[in-house]
């Protein structure tokens, strides 16, 4: 099998990358001439001394997402990653291309101020969910808050518009254990995002919300013990996926739940190659927002598994994702969702390249890798005396300044970048204190004045 090349600035290169070639003559590095792994962030270092830019193999290492999340877009990322998940040939389906109006929502509220409203209505939904499942069980459709239900659906689609950072620092933090209501919400803040960022009507993004908070309701006629298997036998796994059939049945017979809700709850295990269930739809037989909550079930899943100690790091479940592309997932949904989430949504531990570690506290939503991080640990993995604050894009374009104005040259000027996420426990970092340290107290006046100890 041949080297598979992807030329990359060095800034982008990340620990587990292969490094094929470079821009200058290896016998003038102290490198391999065959090539090499990156293994730590000292050679990572070392790179950005001598190079500019260069090639990796992404055969043989991990391939460059958060470099394509800049200019990510279907045509730049059309057969650069081979499938690892699943080996099936991508299908020859043809799919009407996404009617995407950017910047549909532009007014966006103060984080601090819209996080106070939206912890409210976490729970307001939480209780919802749960309150919704009780009533299906014992199959008092009756007594099913439908019409609250959806309400408070419509609040989370209105939260999400106003600050998309508020509602997902809330998901995040899983306070209680119950899987599927914590999936539901999780999965349902995906959707809006994903809604919010292509720019669907807010009538949609009701219908859309609403759906993903109750496909699961058919999971309440299955035994707990076959929902908790990792592995089912064939005759376990045709039972299991019973459970949307028995959720269209339920909604069907619950006053107050209109068709297009049971639409998404009818066709969101269905897969663009006909893989799915329950009707083995294929294409552009699966409707819009049943391909949405398909897209955000699955990443739910993978980034906080059934029975899992610890999440995996939101990078790899990306990865993961975009291996299905065009097999499992429209492809173009795929490049949409990973570009309205970034590389590292909020609430993600991640290491810089100083060594450091933070939390990613708040997006910019315009250098979707250059995140807000709250620092915890020191470089040599130490709790700092005091959290500190780094604007991530306002440092870039501060040191940007001093190479432009010539006072800096690039050897005197080291740029931070996140060099990668990692799971969730990997160090004791209370990741809830630090949301509630940041979102929910006073913030201080200077706070911002921190990022001023990078440039002296």
């Amino acid at each position: 099998m041949g080297i598979k090349q992807v030329k990359l600035d060095v800034n982008e290169v990340t620990v587990g990358m292969y490094v094929s070639g470079l821009d200058r003559p290896w016998n003038q590095t102290p490198f391999p001439l065959q090539g090499f792994y990156i293994r730590d962030l000292e050679e990572i270092k070392q790179l950005k001394t001598i190079c500019r830019h260069v090639y990796i193999d992404v055969m043989r290492g991990r391939a460059p997402v958060a470099a394509n999340l800049k200019t990510l877009a279907p045509d730049t990322l059309k057969n650069r990653i081979t499938a690892r998940e699943n080996k099936t040939a991508p299908v020859n389906v043809k799919v009407a291309p996404l009617r995407i109006h950017r910047n549909l929502y532009t007014h966006v509220k103060p984080l601090k101020k819209e996080i106070r409203r939206a912890k409210q209505l976490h729970q307001n939904v939480y209780h919802a969910v749960g309150e919704v499942l009780e009533y299906l069980g014992s199959n008092e459709l009756h007594r099913v808050p439908i019409t609250e239900t959806k309400r408070l659906a419509s609040d989370m689609v209105d939260s999400v518009l106003r600050n998309p950072d508020a509602f997902t620092w809330l998901s995040r933090i899983q306070e209680k254990d119950e899987y599927t209501y914590s999936h539901a919400i999780r999965s349902s803040v995906w959707a809006i995002l994903f809604g919010r960022h292509i720019g669907l009507p807010k009538r949609d993004l009701d219908v859309l919300a609403l759906g993903v908070l109750l496909k699961d309701v058919g999971k309440v006629k299955l035994d707990q013990s076959l929902l908790a298997k990792a592995e089912r036998t064939p005759e376990e796994t045709k039972l299991y996926e019973t459970f949307v059939d028995h959720g269209v049945e339920i909604l069907r017979n619950t006053p107050g739940v209109e068709p297009r809700v049971i639409s998404v709850v009818k066709t969101h295990c269905e897969r663009l190659n006909g893989s799915g269930f329950p009707q083995h739809l294929q294409g552009d037989k699966i409707p819009l927002l049943g391909k949405i909550a398909g897209v955000v079930t699955f990443y739910d899943n993978v980034t906080n598994p059934r029975g899992a100690h610890q999440p995996i790091a939101p990078s790899k479940a990306v990865s993961r994702l975009y291996d299905l592309r065009n097999t499992q997932f429209q492809e173009e949904l795929v490049v949409e969702f990973i570009r309205a989430i970034g590389l590292y949504p909020t609430g993600t531990l991640v290491e810089l390249s100083t060594g450091e570690v933070g939390v990613v506290v708040e997006q910019n939503f315009d250098r979707r890798l250059k995140p807000k991080v709250m620092l915890v640990l020191d470089a040599v993995k130490e709790p700092l005396p005091k959290h500190q604050l780094l604007d991530l894009s306002e440092d870039d374009k501060r040191k940007q300044a001093l190479l432009d104005s010539g006072k800096k040259t690039r050897y005197e000027v080291e740029k931070i970048e996140i060099a990668r996420d990692l799971e969730p426990g990997t160090y004791d970092v209370d990741i809830a204190g630090i949301r509630d340290s940041y979102l929910l107290k006073k913030e201080k006046s200077g706070l911002f004045s921190l990022l001023g100890r990078w440039y002296h």
